[in-house]
């Protein structure tokens, strides 16, 4: 009886212990991680960890709660969002791990991308709570990191569009007068010469004979008869038209003291002045009478045909012919603007004296960042109303870094005209720089048409979202150092490589992905030459190259450590 009692408690006692021992430690072979080492993407560090309870393993009556966590070579560390696991009798909603069969599971773990995390390990802290009993289990590493070579991806220092002036050193000014004759008369009437176009094209040559910056290239004539009557009468009636006119201009030269020669011409009969004149006349019949010309080619045909029109002739004798018979004259002047140094200095001295064209152009000529913005502050203060004063010196500051002054200033931009290409593609650039990817996204798709690098801007976009596919390409046929990390990041390393060789101006940058696609692809001379190369124009890769695990397989090679320290 003593012994069957005496079994029976020990029995108990073994049930009782078998269902409180603490669960052991779980051997890092029970999980992966991808991607391993971590990556960065769209600036976040992304790892998708699976892992298994061995069978006969997970208590029934335990709830684990698993952390994934990155810590980071400086003493930080960051949590992820935990998972929840319990055993067969424990009363609740998460995930049901069976005792005798074990299982597996997947957890995601998203943190936001700092530069610390460069050196870092991926962990999975386990909390078990088993009744009244809780302990934590030895943390399990499974994953290095971070790759964060996207992270090289520039987008502040993108192209600017300038929206361009309209100055123009040399301007052609015309004038124009007419004088009109009486049908089949060449007689030059006093009624015609005293009229305010003679007097204006006059005043204009004694204003070029004087002027130093004005030049006359041309003065001319052009002589017409109407087309009525024979042609063999209208020729000669136009040329003596021509000989009238010719003298009584030369006449008026000699008054003023002027040895201009005067270029002249006659044309016999002027159906392209009618057809003009018809075009612009509400004549009944018009498009009929367009149609006739159009049909016939022979002068004298084409008269019959519209003289048959015997309603619209008459109009036609008292609207339209009447303006055909007349002699045409042209003075066109040459005037030359300020040169730049005169524009440079009033710019800099009295910008009151240029106009704004003169003024835009004068930043567009100014040689530091510094004195186009000068420049361009003084066409925001006389002529704010301007879009390009706004939008021009927005991309200076730009340039010189000043991202929010920029942003200001393209929106001030935007108010004067919200469809603006190159307002709109450079906000969009102010969004990108600031991490806004959605409103740079909004910005660009208003940018059609900007003189701006709206490809290099797109990809650059695509690249900061983390797609890839679509900035390889919108970066199709752009050589940038933008271009070629999308080119890395696709894993394209003969592309990339060719892109960064043809970078107009390479920079500290351009040598470090150089590095990089050498590491890629074994090419371990090229990680060196690239590295000292990035280093030597700016002294901050080294750091970077030491921490990068991009060249983790060189750390440890002398060469490496002397490029680096």
């Amino acid at each position: 009886m003593k012994k069957n009692l005496f079994f029976g408690l020990s029995l108990l006692v073994a049930i009782f212990f078998s269902s409180c021992k603490n669960m052991t430690d779980l051997d890092p072979s029970l999980f992966t991680c991808t991607p391993n080492p971590l990556e960065t993407k769209a600036g976040k560090v992304d790892a998708t960890v699976t892992g298994t309870f061995p069978v006969k393993y997970f208590n029934k009556n335990a709830v684990v709660t698993v952390t994934p966590v990155l810590k980071m070579s400086n003493g930080e560390s960051v949590k992820g969002q935990p998972s929840v696991y319990q055993g067969e009798k424990v009363v609740g909603n998460d995930n049901v791990i069976a005792y005798k069969a074990g299982g597996t599971y997947t957890l995601n773990a998203s943190f936001d991308y700092v530069p610390a995390m460069d050196v870092s390990e991926l962990f999975l802290e386990f909390n078990v709570v088993a009744k009244k009993k809780t302990y934590d289990l030895k943390p399990v590493k499974v994953a290095d990191g971070v790759l964060s070579t996207s992270e090289l991806l520039q987008t502040g220092n993108l192209s600017a569009a300038i929206i361009p002036d309209k100055f123009e050193r040399d301007i052609m000014q015309m004038t124009d007068a007419e004088i009109l004759f009486l049908i089949q008369q060449s007689t030059v009437r006093k009624s015609e010469t005293s009229s305010d176009d003679i007097k204006a094209l006059t005043q204009k040559i004694v204003e070029a004979k004087d002027a130093l910056n004005q030049t006359v290239e041309a003065l001319r004539i052009s002589s017409y008869a109407s087309p009525d009557g024979a042609v063999s009468l209208n020729t000669n009636l136009a040329e003596r038209r021509q000989k009238e006119t010719e003298k009584f201009l030369n006449a008026e030269l000699k008054k003023i003291k002027s040895n201009l020669t005067v270029e002249s011409r006659f044309t016999p009969e002027d159906w392209e002045g009618f057809q003009k004149l018809m075009e612009e006349s509400n004549i009944q019949d018009k498009q009929l009478i367009l149609r006739v010309l159009s049909m016939y080619q022979d002068p004298e045909q084409r008269e019959r045909e519209i003289k048959n029109l015997s309603a619209a002739f008459k109009q036609i004798a008292d609207e339209i012919l009447p303006q055909l018979r007349r002699s045409q004259l042209k003075l066109i002047v040459k005037v030359t603007g300020k040169s730049d140094s005169e524009i440079s200095q009033l710019a800099k001295d009295d910008a009151s004296q240029l106009n704004v064209e003169e003024l835009l152009y004068a930043g567009k000529i100014a040689q530091s960042l510094d004195e186009k913005a000068a420049i361009y502050q003084k066409a925001v203060n006389a002529y704010g109303s301007d879009i390009r004063s706004h939008n021009n010196l927005g991309a200076v500051k730009y340039q010189q870094g000043n991202i929010d002054a920029a942003a200001g200033l393209f929106a001030k931009a935007l108010q004067i005209d919200s469809k603006n290409a190159d307002a709109n593609y450079n906000a969009g650039l102010c969004a990108l720089a600031k991490g806004d990817n959605d409103a740079a996204n909004a910005y660009f798709g208003k940018a059609a048409g900007t003189s701006g690098d709206i490809k290099n801007a797109t990809g650059t976009y695509y690249v900061a979202t983390g797609d890839y596919a679509k900035a390889k390409s919108s970066f199709a046929g752009v050589n940038s150092n933008n271009a070629a990390l999308a080119q890395i990041l696709n894993k394209e390393y003969n592309a990339a490589k060719n892109t960064l060789s043809a970078v107009k101006e390479p920079d500290a940058m351009t040598a470090y992905l150089s590095a990089v696609v050498a590491a890629r692809t074994n090419d371990k001379d090229g990680v060196y030459s690239n590295l000292k190369s990035a280093i030597g124009k700016k002294s901050e890769c080294a750091s970077k190259a030491a921490n990068d695990i991009e060249f983790a397989k060189f750390k440890t090679d002398a060469t490496f450590q002397s490029i680096v320290k």
